[in-house]
């Protein structure tokens, strides 16, 4: 294994940029060839002959299947927290368990900050590798890094020159939940520039911005000067009836709060190693936002398309475009989270 600059890389094994354009997997997968992707986010999905569960079901499709979504219809069956399905090819699938996904390939970095670089998934998902003593890489079993994930590469890695690397463009990914290193494509991973990180709205104090979850409504809104400025859909947490006092409840604390840190990637679990929500296991969670010292959050969701329902384990889910919204919006913003003195969003939950 070796770390290596892009540039050796191209000229040690006499290939142009072109022949990294896409993995062999993209061009063989004609699912792949349209705008409008979606992710099968569920063990199953059923396809139906009409947009209602009460219509035939044609047959079904599975996790990580690759859907053409060719219409979004909002059925009058509904249901009525989420009446949105799309059409796709034999019938009509409920949006609930479909991730919107795209399938955008990046250049490859040439170095990399020694803190690493943040990254996120523009793909609807790439395999996780590791490499073993004896230097042989393999894949990590259901180990899959999804689309609008974030993590923290920090070198490039040449793959083995024999199928299937093929010699290709890896990053090192480091997991410090885990305390383990994997790699995946390079070309997978975009680069978050830090404008993409430049606070929101830092003109207007921060003690005249707060947010409001209304749990009936599964709605966040944020406010300014006590005006409303932005509405979302959000997924709160289920109510369930644990015993074990080691484990905190799943349902999302009312009350006053406050955004207490933030971070733009967290590997939130038990530290399987099988991402899976009902393990538990979520590597890469973008764009958190902690208002409780329990662990409760406010954080991108990239394992359901059901906002508008209760979710989560108790923190508060959202879309991934709407959480870094939310993540850049409030305080303390990321330069100030270690200053005592920095000013802290409200956060009020009812």
């Amino acid at each position: 294994m070796s770390v290596f600059s892009r540039r050796e890389f191209l000229k040690s094994f006499g290939v142009g940029l072109a022949g990294l354009a896409l993995p062999k997997s993209f061009y063989s997968n004609p699912r792949l060839s349209i705008p409008r992707l979606g992710r099968v986010a569920s063990e199953s999905l059923s396809v139906y002959s009409e947009p209602s569960d009460q219509s035939v079901i044609r047959f079904q499709r599975f996790r990580d299947d690759i859907l053409h979504l060719y219409q979004d219809v909002v059925s009058e069956d509904g249901p009525g927290y989420n009446p949105v399905w799309h059409r796709v090819w034999g019938g009509y699938v409920h949006s609930a368990f479909v991730q919107p996904v795209e399938n955008r390939l990046n250049p490859i970095l040439e170095e990399f900050p020694s803190v690493g670089q943040l990254m996120e998934v523009s793909v609807p998902y790439t395999q996780a590798y590791r490499i073993r003593q004896n230097g042989k890489w393999e894949e990590l079993e259901r180990y899959r890094l999804f689309y609008t994930s974030t993590h923290w590469a920090f070198a490039l890695v040449q793959a083995p020159m024999e199928a299937p690397f093929y010699g290709e463009a890896f990053y090192r990914v480091d997991n410090g939940l885990l305390n383990l290193s994997y790699y995946v494509k390079a070309i997978h991973l975009r680069k978050v520039d830090a404008s993409e990180l430049a606070p929101i709205h830092p003109e207007v104090d921060a003690k005249d911005k707060h947010i409001e979850i209304n749990i009936d409504f599964q709605s966040l809104r944020a406010f300014e000067y006590g005006e409303q400025v932005k509405d979302f859909y959000v997924s709160t947490g289920i109510i369930s009836d644990r015993k074990n006092p080691d484990l905190l409840p799943t349902a999302t604390p009312k009350g006053s709060h406050q955004i207490i840190s933030k971070r733009p990637s967290v590997h939130m679990g038990d530290g399987s190693l099988i991402p899976d929500v009902d393990k538990f296991a979520l590597p890469g969670v973008p764009w958190v936002s902690y208002f409780s010292t329990s662990g409760y959050a406010i954080h991108g969701t990239y394992w359901h398309n059901n906002f508008g329902h209760v979710m989560s384990k108790g923190c508060i889910n959202m879309r991934s475009q709407d959480a870094k919204w939310i993540y850049r919006w409030c305080s303390p913003y990321p330069q100030e989270i270690n200053e005592n003195n920095a000013y802290r969003t409200k956060v009020r939950v009812y």
